[in-house]
């Protein structure tokens, strides 16, 4: 079922047939499988380069040898963390950004072999957001909120709404025809700067403007995949549009969704702020 803009601004994903909740471990079991590639292909290249470098120098071999099995410890023990992240389980915490690096470096190998066992790229890409999402969440980044960045595709709007909120989301009129009203309430009452771009590079230029220390970005799978790379080391979550209608028409999101991924990103303020209003009220008071 699709819930209206007007009660609430929540869809329900259900509201597409097809769209089944994304399971961490499909990427997880591709990024282990690109794992022992990487693997191979190392040990490959050392066994093949063996005597050329052995005929140049005696220490040459080992030299390599040493690197590579670093490369494929270090490999190995982030894929284990990553593993650890996702059963909620803690991990040192100099292997947290790497981790993040890793899942990064390795996904184009898991898309090929994704295709090699037959799974849909977009089912991959849903899966890679929410291993991304979580490494992100389990990291424990908090910030601000006027240093979150939050962005979404023009094809939320409505497709007949003559308003132009590329530039200024604030010229919706807050009719209830789409999602953008609801977005926009909710970046007025959380203080997030809220763009809505037409394209990547649009993207990449409001990220450049704002400097913001984390985003939340709306899309589809594509668009959430290729745009979490792109901002690299950037934190960055992505939210899964809803499209009822098509690829980039009249798209939806579930604002309930959008809220709790803000949510875990930003510092209680208003904790700090009650905090820093009490000595004012005892003084008040002594006074």
């Amino acid at each position: 079922m699709l819930v209206s803009p007007e009660k609430g601004g929540g869809v329900l994903t259900n509201a597409i047939p097809g769209l089944e909740r994304p399971h961490k471990r499909l990427f997880m079991a591709l990024l282990s499988l690109s794992f022992l590639c990487m693997t191979f292909l190392a040990y490959a290249v050392w066994r093949v380069s063996y005597l050329g470098l052995l005929e140049i120098n005696a220490y040459l071999p080992l030299v390599l040898g040493v690197f590579f099995a670093s490369v494929v410890f270090l490999t190995g023990f982030g894929i284990l963390s990553m593993v650890g992240a996702i059963l909620g389980l803690p991990f040192l915490h100099i292997f947290q950004k790497q981790s993040y690096t890793l899942i990064n470096l390795l996904f184009p190998v898991a898309i090929v072999i994704g295709k090699v066992f037959g799974f849909n790229r977009r089912r991959i890409e849903r899966s890679f957001i929410e291993v991304s999402n979580q490494i992100i969440h389990h990291r424990g980044i908090k910030v601000h909120a006027h240093e979150l960045l939050v962005v979404t595709p023009h094809c939320l709007q409505l497709a007949t709404c003559p308003h132009k909120i590329t530039r200024d989301p604030h010229n919706c009129k807050r009719c209830g025809g789409c999602d953008v009203g609801a977005l926009v309430n909710l970046a007025d009452e959380m203080g997030f700067h809220f763009f809505i771009v037409t394209g990547g590079t649009l993207a990449r230029q409001t990220v450049k403007k704002i400097r913001p220390k984390a985003v939340m970005a709306i899309a589809c799978e594509r668009d959430l995949t290729s745009g979490i790379q792109d901002v690299y080391p950037l934190p960055a979550v992505g939210v899964l549009n809803i499209r009822p209608n098509g690829p980039c028409f009249n798209t939806h999101v579930d604002i309930e969704k959008v809220r709790e991924e803000i949510k875990k990103f930003l510092l209680d303020d208003d904790a700090e702020k009650k905090e820093k209003d009490v000595p004012e009220d005892e003084g008040d008071r002594q006074k």
